[in-house]
């Protein structure tokens, strides 16, 4: 008897998802897709957010939701998309994020080097269209923004996409932060085109406002958080001192597909190449660093049992956060302490601090960056950032407030700078 595709899935967020097409049910099915169950969304953000355990998955069927609605809407406004330009860009959007590392963003560059979540989600999509005899060309071509209709990658990739439209309201609901919630509805029902570029008529101006307003809440509020940047450095410096124990020969207990990653730090060739890289990566998820964190807190090896119960007992690092790096003196201090406290070298010493430095656009509408553009019904189109009366432009689109985010170690609160 044959299976009964036309799948209907209650999401918490968008309520009642259908899948439209026999052929997107076949991709969700398909492995590849399936381990995006198993890849958080929010990465550690779970540890100041407890709600925040969705995963990629459910976030790419939201994206598919929004953009079969859009789709919808600008079908009715009489733009012109075929039913196979359709499939195609609900299949981009439903693959978008299948290149992501484990705990999505937090460990994109530890295991590669100069490769972006964006190429690996590529090669994946290479590697599926052979299996699906050439079924997604379109959609590819849509991804690389090689499809005549502009418009379609910007549904799919630009400053108003149904990526950034579900991942807001989505990570709003499951952290409980109301002020991250957008209006998508109200959006999608504005949307239009305008010379091949996706726009909003004049009607959704104000949603439009909310929305770039919400952004820039979730970023510092969300993504940004302290205590989040903080658990990502714990676990980044556990897998840092993993990799550099597996490469002086020292073997340490993980799957097969996980030791390949902590010997190699692969390149494009080598996810291009249709080789162990992509062979490894497309069974390697959260499940799997939960796991040794737990099994790693009894290694013989001090800084990696202490940083692996950091991970597995939310023991995160510290944050003080400036407006310029930390002084060397500091540094100095801190190694000293973390050398007669912990009892080891002084090269070891740096597992137990780290320093990132965060900014962001919240809205770039310079160097071709797919402005926002507003339509009105005289037919004339400008850029959100000529129109706005209630935003401040030059806060959203500078580099806002360059932070410095110093985390380190001091779980007993015995050391204090």
């Amino acid at each position: 008897m044959e299976q009964n595709k036309k799948k209907i899935i209650n999401d918490p967020v968008l309520g009642f998802v259908s899948i439209p097409s026999e052929f997107l049910y076949d991709i969700i099915q398909h492995p590849y897709f399936q381990r995006l169950n198993r890849i958080r969304q929010l990465g550690m953000s779970f540890m100041v957010y407890p709600g925040a355990q969705h995963s990629r998955f459910l976030h790419s069927l939201g994206a598919m939701h929004l953009m079969n609605e859009a789709i919808g809407q600008l079908k009715g406004k009489g733009n012109v998309i075929t039913d196979e330009e359709a499939e195609a860009v609900l299949a981009t959007i439903l693959l978008h994020d299948i290149g992501h590392a484990p705990f999505s963003h937090v460990l994109e560059h530890l295991f590669t080097q100069g490769v972006t979540h964006e190429d690996i989600s590529l090669e994946i999509m290479r590697q599926l269209n052979r299996e699906f005899n050439g079924k997604l060309d379109m959609c590819i071509s849509i991804y690389q923004d090689k499809h005549p209709k502009k418009f379609l990658h910007q549904l799919v990739s630009s400053q108003l996409d149904m990526d950034r439209l579900d991942y807001l309201i989505r990570d709003s609901f499951f952290t409980g932060v109301v002020e991250g919630a957008v209006g998508t509805e109200r959006i999608i029902k504005m949307l239009n085109v305008w010379n091949d570029n996706l726009c909003v008529e004049a009607k959704g101006i104000y949603s439009i406002e909310k929305f770039l307003i919400a952004r820039r809440i979730m970023y510092w509020q969300v993504y940004y958080h302290k205590t989040s940047v903080a658990a990502e450095r714990v676990l980044i410096n556990l897998l840092k001192r993993a990799k550099d124990l597996t490469k002086a020969g020292i073997e340490l207990e993980c799957p097969q597909w996980f030791r390949y990653f902590l010997k190699h730090t692969a390149t494009f060739e080598d996810f291009a190449n249709k080789g162990e890289a992509l062979q490894n990566y497309v069974k390697f998820d959260d499940s799997d660093i939960i796991s040794v964190a737990k099994a790693w807190q009894n290694n013989a090896d001090k800084v990696l049992a202490i940083l692996s119960s950091c991970v597995s007992n939310r023991h995160l690092f510290k944050v003080i956060i400036g407006q310029k790096p930390m002084d060397k003196a500091t540094i100095e201090f801190l190694e000293q302490e973390y050398v007669a406290k912990l009892g080891i070298p002084k090269e070891e010493a740096h597992y137990f601090y780290s320093e990132v430095t965060v900014s962001t656009n919240t809205y770039s509408h310079k160097n071709n960056n797919s402005p926002i553009y507003i339509l009105y019904p005289n037919g004339e189109v400008k850029d959100i950032a000529e129109v706005t009366e209630i935003l401040d432009i030059s806060q959203l689109t500078k580099g806002v407030e360059k932070k410095y985010y110093f985390c380190y170690y001091n779980f007993n609160n015995t050391i204090s700078i």
